[in-house]
This record gives structure tokens, C-alpha cells and sequence, in this order.
């Protein structure tokens, strides 16, 4: 456990030295994000925080790979380990579309070309979901041919589950912090240490983070952290949960990430039902339901963290309890999240980008 701890701290300290170095180029070359819209800011916030999260993620792994060498630990990270290779190119790549998108803008459906690219290379190099364990009878189900585009649709979803949630200080950093611990206690259960590796460089560069983004942010992370941090997600369960030939590899991933999942999928749900087009934006996400609700932005973001947490704990226990247990488990988790999305009208109209309050 040392060996993550010191990961963690690496992360956690190159993220807290970089953040707001960025933070001030950010403001002296005005890319910042300013209210009015959907934004819940009163003020210009400088949008680049993404930068800081990548430096230190990476900045972890940059050490762990030292410290294999040298002999302080056993070596996880091997340039032979193709799907690897090809997760961590990905996840450089989705950082850049990300960025380039805080820079300039793009389209959406640049955007997504971006995303589906950056999703290939960990494919090409032989990172894919070849069996989904059935959940509720054990033994698996081969996909065969289908895992290329299952697991395309895998990581594009990944990152952009966690591109949606991002609207609130601290929200989207947190809820990808829990997420990783989730998936860092499942990898080190199945001896899967390479997505250990990478939990614990999340897990350190999120906490870095939150010191500047916690409500009130001085910065915000933009698309180039929430799209790297769910791609990293979503590269992580697939070198970790999903190797394991265990009955929980669907349910536990979407478990641990099922406020986002949730959020995204009520969003579609609630769009095709208003007969707008699923793609554009509204009001009507968590987060700002629990504004509306009369939730502070710090109130509405540790509810998030509570129901996020108590998903994951879910997510987790799947590993160790008998399969009549697992489908109460997982029923109450989602009979819970239902009245939570009843509350909340999670599914009723919402307005759109532009309205009138």
C-alpha cells in the first residue's frame, strides 16, 4: 500500500503545483468561462483546470514507472503491455481534443470524431470487452466481433457521462474521485494492478483539484478534464473489472459511475419526450434540480457525492456477496435512485439553453 500512497501524493502534489499556474495563464489569456446560460458562475472562471489534472495524473504514472525500474517496487507498467500503451495514448488524445476545445471550440460532431478516434487507439492495440458476466446466473456471454463497437461505445460513453455532470463546482472531480477509489479496491480484489496504478493517479489528481474547484472555484477543469477523466474511467474498468471473468464485470463499472449514467440517460429520456433533439442542452440535470429545489451549490454537490458514494460502496459489495443478495443490493440502489429521480422530476420538461426563467 505504500507504493500507492506514494502515487497518490505525487499526483495530489503536481496537481496542487500546477492547477493555478495554469489558473494564471488561463486569466492572462482571458480562457475563461463566463456566466449567463446554463452556468451556474457569477463571475469569469478560467476553464483550463483540465491541464492541471493531466499533469498530475500523469506525473504519477511517470513515477511509478521510474520506480519499477529502479527496483523501489515491483514493475506494473510494461511498454510490451500493448492495451496499455494503447489506453494511456488514448487517453493523451481525448486530453488534446478536450483542450482544443477549451482553446478554440468545436463542433459536435467534431467533437465526437474526436472522441471516437481517441477511443480506437486503446482499441487498435487489443484493449476490448470480449465477455459481459451474466450478473444474475454466472457464466459468460462472448461478444465476438461485437466488442469493437461495444467497446467504442464503452469509453465514448465514459468520457461523456462525466462531460454532462460537469456544470457545478467540485462536482465532476469528486464524483470521478469516488469512482476511482471504487474501481482501485475492485483491481486490487482481482489482482489486476495495472488499474490499480491508474485509479490511484486519478484519485490523487482529483483530490489535488478539488483544493482549487470545490465551491468557490478559482478554476473549473473544462472539457479537457471531464472528457480525460471519464475516458480514463472507462479505459480503468476495462483493465480492471472487465478482465475479471466475475458475474458482476456490467453491473459493478455502471454502478460505480451510476449518478452520471443516470443523469445522462433521464437527460435522453426527457428530451425525446419533449420532442427536442437529445443533443441539446437544458436545465434539467441533477444538479439543477437540487438547485432548484433550494440546494446551495455546496449542499446540492455533497448530496451527489452521498448518492455517487453509496452507488459505488453497491458496485463493490457485488464482488462479495451471493447472487440472491446482488439483485436485492442492486434493486434497492435503483429503487432509491427512482424516487430520488421522482423527486427531483428528472424526466419532466426542462428548460432549454436560452429560455426565460
Amino acid at each position: 500500500m505504500t507504493h500507492y500512497l506514494i502515487l497518490a501524493v505525487v499526483a495530489l502534489a503536481a496537481t496542487l503545483i500546477a492547477t493555478p499556474i495554469v489558473r494564471e495563464l488561463s486569466i492572462r489569456a482571458s480562457l475563461v468561462d463566463r456566466p449567463g446560460g446554463r452556468k451556474v458562475h457569477v463571475k469569469a472562471v478560467p476553464r483550463l483546470g483540465g491541464i492541471g489534472i493531466f499533469v498530475g495524473f500523469t506525473a504519477a504514472l511517470v513515477v511509478e514507472s521510474v520506480g519499477g525500474s529502479a527496483g523501489w517496487w515491483a514493475p506494473v507498467m510494461s511498454p510490451g503491455d500493448y492495451p496499455l500503451m494503447g489506453a494511456l495514448a488514448g487517453c493523451a488524445l481525448i486530453f488534446v481534443v478536450g483542450l482544443v476545445d477549451d482553446l478554440k471550440g468545436l463542433t459536435p460532431g467534431m467533437k465526437l470524431a474526436g472522441q471516437v478516434l481517441a477511443a480506437a487507439v486503446p482499441i487498435a492495440a487489443g484493449l476490448r470487452m470480449e465477455f459481459i458476466g451474466n450478473p444474475l446466473g454466472g457464466g459468460l456471454f462472448q461478444l465476438g466481433l461485437l466488442s469493437y463497437p461495444v467497446t467504442l461505445v464503452w469509453i465514448v460513453a465514459f468520457a461523456n457521462v462525466f462531460n454532462l455532470i460537469d456544470g457545478l463546482d467540485g462536482l465532476a472531480a469528486g464524483v470521478a474521485g469516488i469512482a476511482a477509489v471504487s474501481f482501485l479496491l475492485l483491481a486490487i480484489d482481482m489482482n489486476q494492478f495495472v488499474a490499480a496504478v491508474l485509479a490511484v493517479a486519478l484519485i490523487g489528481a482529483c483530490a489535488g483539484f478539488l483544493r482549487y474547484n470545490f465551491n468557490p472555484a478559482s478554476i473549473i477543469m473544462g472539457d479537457s478534464g471531464a472528457l480525460f477523466i471519464g475516458f480514463a474511467l472507462g479505459c480503468m474498468s476495462l483493465l480492471g473489472v472487465m478482465k475479471s471473468a466475475a458475474a458482476i464485470t456490467l453491473v459493478a463499472p455502471l454502478l460505480v459511475i451510476g449518478v452520471p449514467v443516470f443523469d445522462t440517460a433521464s437527460a435522453i429520456i426527457r428530451r425525446w419526450r419533449s420532442g427536442r433533439p437529445i443533443q441539446e442542452a437544458d436545465n434539467g440535470h441533477i444538479h439543477h434540480r437540487l438547485l432548484h429545489r433550494g440546494f446551495s451549490q455546496r449542499q446540492t454537490v455533497l448530496t451527489i457525492y452521498a448518492w455517487s458514494a453509496a452507488l459505488a460502496a453497491g458496485g463493490y459489495s457485488m464482488r462479495h456477496v451471493p447472487i440472491g443478495v446482488r439483485i436485492v443490493v442492486f434493486l434497492v440502489l435503483a429503487g432509491l435512485s427512482a424516487l430520488m429521480a421522482s423527486w427531483l422530476g428528472l424526466f419532466e420538461q426542462a428548460r432549454v439553453h436560452g429560455d426565460e426563467a
